[in-house]
């Protein structure tokens, strides 16, 4: 099968269970209400999808903008209180109107509000899991956002872009699709004629020279295009496909169309529970590390011992995930902690058969065994 543009995505079109993101931009208007015939016109195009006997998973911005005419806001609000007051206002009028428009495909639809304690616990990570599971096994469509009625600064996911690639792996996808109000990556500022569009990359290499990151509005050097990035690089790193496109190119890139970019998943899927541990957590400490200890741990692969810890940072407790910081304080490591935080600095510097003989043999143990431990 070809189209008008070249050979499908067989990436795309094999894919049976497609988690698909948009922003806020691409559902809203300039005033803020919700647009309801854009609204219908994503629904349109996954209602087709579920009709082919596909699964779908929505995860959708929009929730803050859609409560802010109703409370007579002329703008999105800066502080935390105003946000959570707008976002119970407009997640009711944003899963209504998904509700109404899922409806005419006779498909019902699920809420399903997230913080980060949800995927960053792993008990709770559980427990997501099955929500979303069962709503796909009793052919429901179930939407996804941050609960931003409840999150608080600190236990804030900071843009859905990242919400998106971690629900994708939690729910094992085959395809992620990122829409917004941009159609593609792009070597530099879209509106630049000498700036080319990015059809495919396929590991690091392909964004050589591409600086992301930055100011401005749309396009590489946005912070909206940062989070789409590392969005793909999460999930490509699960051995998830993803596209990136336009939101009014969301038919063509589902239909499989080389439209937008394409970033190729990693060959080698990590098991679920390191993924979980290097991108679904977020650190309680950090463990300074030796020169000596850090070339075991990332050249050798080796646990940590307390003998190569230099200092202790965080409140934590055994089984909490801490980084493992080289010398500079970079980040090369994080594991599940074996001590309280309380604990280690008597142990540092010291041989766990030092520690056995002086404390008894529950102390001849790993501080972070190499099983529970993911390089960063």
């Amino acid at each position: 099968m070809t189209t008008q543009n070249g050979r499908v995505r067989d990436a795309v079109t094999t894919a049976r269970r497609v988690v698909v993101k948009i922003g806020s931009s691409s559902l809203t208007t300039a005033t803020g209400g919700l647009a309801d015939e854009r609204v219908d016109t994503l629904v349109d195009t996954l209602g087709r999808l579920t009709a082919e006997g596909r699964e779908v998973v929505l995860v959708s911005s929009g929730a803050i903008a859609a409560g802010l005419a109703p409370l007579g806001l002329s703008r999105r609000p800066r502080d935390l209180a105003t946000q959570q007051a707008a976002a119970s206002v407009g997640q009711g009028l944003l899963i209504g109107r998904y509700a109404a428009s899922f409806a005419r495909h006779g498909r019902t639809v699920g809420q399903v509000l997230l913080t980060v304690d949800d995927v960053t616990r792993r008990v709770h990570y559980r427990n997501a899991y099955r929500t979303l599971r069962k709503l796909l096994d009793l052919r429901a469509v179930p939407i996804v956002n941050e609960n931003d009625t409840v999150a608080t600064q600190e236990i804030r996911f900071g843009d859905n872009d990242r919400l998106a690639a971690l629900v994708a792996a939690l729910v094992h996808a085959d395809l992620l699709v990122l829409l917004s109000d941009v159609d593609a990556l792009w070597t530099g500022d879209p509106t630049n004629p000498r700036s080319t569009r990015i059809a495919e990359v396929r590991d690091d290499t392909d964004l050589a020279g591409i600086t992301i990151g930055g100011a401005g509005r749309s396009g590489v050097g946005t912070g909206g295009m940062v989070t789409k990035v590392e969005a793909a690089r999460i999930a490509t790193g699960f051995g998830i496909p993803v596209v990136l496109t336009a939101a009014d190119l969301a038919t063509p890139a589902l239909a499989g169309e080389p439209v937008g970019t394409l970033f190729h998943p990693q060959r080698r899927r990590p098991t679920a529970r390191l993924f979980w541990l290097a991108h679904a957590t977020s650190p309680r400490g950090r463990l300074h590390l030796d020169p000596g200890a850090v070339a075991a741990v990332v050249g050798r692969r080796k646990s940590l011992l307390p003998a190569g810890i230099t200092a202790v940072d965080g409140t934590f407790t055994a089984g909490d995930p801490v980084d493992l910081v080289d010398t500079a304080g970079a980040s090369v490591a994080r594991g599940l902690v074996n001590y309280d935080a309380v604990e280690l600095p008597g142990l540092l510097g010291r041989s766990t058969s030092e520690l056995a003989a002086a404390l008894g043999p529950a102390y001849e143990r790993e501080v972070v065994h190499r099983d529970d431990l993911v390089l960063l």
